[in-house]
């Protein structure tokens, strides 16, 4: 998650909700510059995940997958996948402070060779990293609101490779916010959370 979020708020105490790092708090900047996804969307969106049809056979999502946090700010989506069982996640995000803040919180969960990070913008992901981090089964996507970023970021990371077949995407906009459907993919569900709402897509394969 980027800096300019609209609206703002104060991050408070940002916790791990479930898996092997449950209530292990985040350190979060506290200066306005990012809007980590609240508590209880993280938990009601890692529930749905974990059920029915996005179920694959290492076990409930995001087990024994790798996963790709996008626009990332506090890294609050991707550690949470850690804890419940990722194999892999990368963190693209274009501040150096919001990027040296998921690394260590990555480092005191003891996670720090799980994850990559990438200094980059979304919308502009350019060339895949070296190393197997990528394609990516799941992807999260929480631009600003009200920007449309979402799915403009969408398109152009599975037009340079990030995303596997199949893969499913998250993107969270603000409860206002219109979604467009992202060329390539198919909106599977959508569920609103307070100020925010959740909008999950899964990639046809080709």
């Amino acid at each position: 998650m980027p800096q300019n979020r609209n609206p703002r708020r104060d991050p408070g105490a940002v916790r791990i909700i479930g898996g092997k790092h449950k209530g292990r708090k985040l350190d979060v900047p506290n200066d306005g510059s990012v809007r980590p996804t609240s508590d209880r969307a993280r938990e009601a969106l890692f529930n749905i995940l974990s059920h029915g049809d996005y179920r694959t056979d290492a076990g409930p999502l995001p087990m024994g997958i790798k996963v790709l946090d996008v626009f990332s700010g506090s890294g609050a989506l991707g550690l949470e996948a850690l804890s419940r069982g990722a194999d892999h996640v990368a963190f693209l995000e274009q501040d150096s402070g919001n990027l040296r803040t998921i690394r260590s919180n990555a480092i005191k969960m003891g996670e720090s060779g799980a994850i990559s990070m990438l200094q980059r913008d979304g919308t502009r992901p350019g060339p895949t990293p070296v190393g197997g981090q990528v394609p990516a089964d799941l992807v999260f996507l929480d631009a600003p609101y009200d920007s449309g970023l979402g799915s403009v970021a969408l398109v152009e990371l599975a037009k340079a490779g990030w995303l596997a077949d199949n893969c499913l995407a998250v993107i969270e906009t603000g409860a206002r916010e219109d979604v467009a459907t992202p060329e390539g993919f198919d909106q599977v569900d959508q569920r609103k959370y307070g100020i925010c709402v959740m909008t999950i897509f899964r990639r046809g394969e080709g």
